[in-house]
C-alpha cells in the first residue's frame, strides 16, 4: 500500500485552484509583457503607426485608421513613451479573457474560466507587447464575437437580444475600422446563420445595419485619396500572388505552432470529443473552422503571416475548454504553462546577450540602427540641412527617436505610402537634403535632383553608414522621374 496516496481535490476546491491558476498566469504575463514593452526597441511598423496617431485622420495609406486613433487618445491622456504607445497591447490579452468570460459564462463558468486560462497561457499572450494594426482588430473582433454569443443565448428575440445583436454589429464595424480581415469574421457570421439560424436573419440584419458605418467612413475615405486602402490590400500586394506548396506547408506549421503541441496533441487524440462539440457549440465552432478554412484555402497563394489569424486565436482555446474531457483540461494547461515557460526563458536569454552577441548575424546592422538609434542621428545630424531616409522603416525609426517627421526620399515600395498623404516635396525646393542610406548609393539615382553631391560616410559599433549630401534640391525633376513614377505604378487604379 502506497504510504502518500494521491487525494484528488474536493469538487468545491476546482474553481479555487483554477482562480489562483488565472490570478498566476494573469500576472505574469502581464508582468513579462510590461517588461518586453519598457525596453524592446521600437519596431519599424510600429515607429509608422506611431505617425498615424501624430497626424489622426480618417484612414492612411495602408488600413483603415483605428490604430491611429488609438495611438492618438494615448497620447494625448498618458503622453508618447514607448511604453504608453505599447500599452493597448500590453493589457490587450487582459480584455480577450474579460470579454472570453462574459461570452461563455452563462454556458458553462467553469468550462468559461478554464477557456480564459488556456487562451493566457498561450506563449504568444506572454510576448504580444507590440503595438500594430492587429492589437485594435483583435480587440474589436472579440468584443463583436462575445456579444453575439450573448445573443445567440437569448432563448427569444427580445429586446435584450437585438441590442446584443447591435452591440456585435457596431464593434465589427469598429473591426473594419481597424484592419481588412474583420471581413473573414462577416464571413463566419454569415455561414453560421445561413447554416444554422436562418430564424435568426432579422438579428444577423440589425447586426450588419450596425456595422455599415465603418466601411462608410472606409469608403468615403477611399474615394478622396486615391483608393489607396484598396489598392494596397488588393493589388499592389498581391501581385506575386502564385501557388506555390510551401506556403500551405508553412499555414500548417504556424497553426500547429499557434496551438502548441500540448493542445495539439490533446485535440488529436479527443477528435470525437471535439466533433461532438461542434453539435452543441455551433458558433463557436464555426468561429474556428470558418477562419480556418478561410486562411488555408488563401494559403494556396499567400504566405499567412502570423499575425492574419489572431482575431481568432482566442476561440479555438475556448472550443478545446468546452469540447475537451473536463478531465484533461489540467493536462492541457500544464502543456500550455511549460511551452510557455520555454519561450519566457528564451526571452531572458536575449536580454542576457550584448550587441556583440549578434556581431555576426545577418540582422545586425538593423539591431544596431534600432538600439544606437540616437548616436546614428548625433553622427548623421547638421544645421541648415533637411534629414530623410532611403526607406520608411528607417525613417520611421529615426522619426520616433527625434518626433519629428523624416520624410522618404526615393520611389519606396508598395506599403507604408503615408508620405503621399503627409509630405509636400515642393517645399523642399531648393534646399539643402542629407539622406541616410545603410548601403553605398549610387549618385546616378539622386544626380538628377541636386545640383551637387557628396558621398559621405561614418561607423556605429561596427556597421557603415551613407550620407548623401544633395544642394539646390530640384522639385519639379523629383516630382517627374519619382513622384509621377510611384502614382502611376502604385495607384493604378483599375477602369472599372
Amino acid at each position: 500500500m502506497p504510504q502518500n496516496p494521491a487525494v484528488p481535490c474536493p469538487p468545491q476546491a476546482a474553481p479555487a485552484l483554477l482562480a489562483r491558476w488565472l490570478l498566476a498566469a494573469g500576472a505574469a504575463s502581464l508582468l513579462l509583457r510590461l517588461w518586453i514593452a519598457a525596453t524592446f526597441p521600437m519596431s519599424g511598423d510600429e515607429a509608422f503607426f506611431y505617425w498615424w496617431g501624430v497626424y489622426p485622420d480618417w484612414g492612411y495609406s495602408d488600413h483603415p485608421p483605428m490604430v491611429g486613433w488609438l495611438i492618438a487618445l494615448m497620447r494625448a491622456t498618458l503622453g508618447d513613451s514607448t511604453l504608453v504607445v505599447r500599452l493597448p497591447a500590453v493589457l490587450l490579452p487582459l480584455g480577450l479573457g474579460a470579454a472570453l468570460w462574459w461570452a461563455l459564462k452563462r454556458l458553462d463558468p467553469l468550462r468559461a474560466a478554464w477557456a480564459v486560462l488556456l487562451f493566457w497561457l498561450a506563449p504568444l499572450n506572454w510576448l504580444y507587447a507590440l503595438i500594430t494594426t492587429d492589437t485594435p482588430l483583435i480587440f474589436w473582433s472579440v468584443l463583436s464575437a462575445a456579444a453575439l454569443m450573448r445573443a445567440e443565448q437569448r432563448a427569444r428575440l427580445d429586446r435584450a437580444a437585438y441590442g446584443l445583436y447591435a452591440l456585435s454589429g457596431v464593434f465589427l464595424g469598429c473591426a473594419f475600422l481597424s484592419k481588412y480581415f474583420s471581413v473573414v469574421l462577416g464571413l463566419t457570421y454569415l455561414v453560421y446563420f445561413a447554416a444554422y439560424r436562418r430564424e435568426r436573419l432579422a438579428g444577423l440584419g440589425l447586426l450588419v445595419a450596425c456595422a455599415l458605418p465603418g466601411p462608410a467612413i472606409n469608403l468615403a475615405y477611399n474615394l478622396s485619396h486615391g483608393w489607396s486602402n484598396i489598392m494596397f490590400n488588393v493589388y499592389n500586394r498581391n501581385q506575386d500572388a502564385a501557388f506555390e506548396l510551401r506556403k500551405p506547408l508553412l499555414y500548417a506549421g504556424m497553426m500547429a505552432y499557434l496551438v502548441t503541441p500540448a493542445a495539439l496533441w490533446l485535440a488529436v487524440k479527443y477528435r470525437r470529443a471535439l466533433w461532438a462539440a461542434a453539435q452543441s457549440q455551433r458558433l463557436l465552432a464555426c468561429l474556428v473552422v470558418v477562419p480556418l478554412v478561410f486562411f488555408a484555402l488563401l494559403s494556396a497563394k499567400k504566405v499567412i503571416g502570423l499575425h492574419w489569424v489572431l482575431s481568432f486565436y482566442p476561440f479555438g482555446f475556448a472550443y478545446l475548454a468546452f469540447a475537451l474531457p473536463a478531465q484533461r483540461l489540467k493536462a492541457c494547461a500544464i502543456g500550455l504553462g511549460v511551452f510557455a515557460g520555454l519561450h519566457a526563458a528564451v526571452v531572458a536569454g536575449l536580454y542576457l546577450t550584448t550587441l556583440d552577441t549578434w556581431r555576426s548575424a545577418k540582422i545586425y546592422p538593423q539591431i544596431v540602427r534600432s538600439l544606437k538609434t540616437a548616436e546614428i542621428l548625433q553622427q548623421a545630424s547638421s544645421p541648415g540641412v533637411v534629414l530623410m531616409a532611403d526607406s520608411y522603416t528607417a525613417a520611421s525609426i529615426y522619426g520616433f527617436e527625434r518626433r519629428q517627421y523624416m520624410p522618404v526620399f526615393g520611389p519606396g515600395k508598395f506599403h507604408a505610402r503615408q508620405d503621399d498623404m503627409l509630405v509636400d516635396f515642393s517645399l523642399y525646393q531648393g534646399r539643402a537634403l542629407r539622406i541616410i542610406t545603410p548601403d553605398q548609393p549610387l549618385l546616378e539615382e539622386f544626380a538628377p535632383y541636386f545640383k551637387t553631391l557628396v558621398v559621405r560616410s561614418f561607423v556605429q559599433d561596427g556597421v557603415p553608414f551613407y550620407l548623401v549630401d544633395g544642394t539646390q534640391f530640384n522639385y519639379p525633376a523629383y516630382r517627374s522621374g519619382v513622384l509621377g513614377a510611384a502614382f502611376r505604378q502604385f495607384y493604378n487604379i483599375p477602369a472599372w
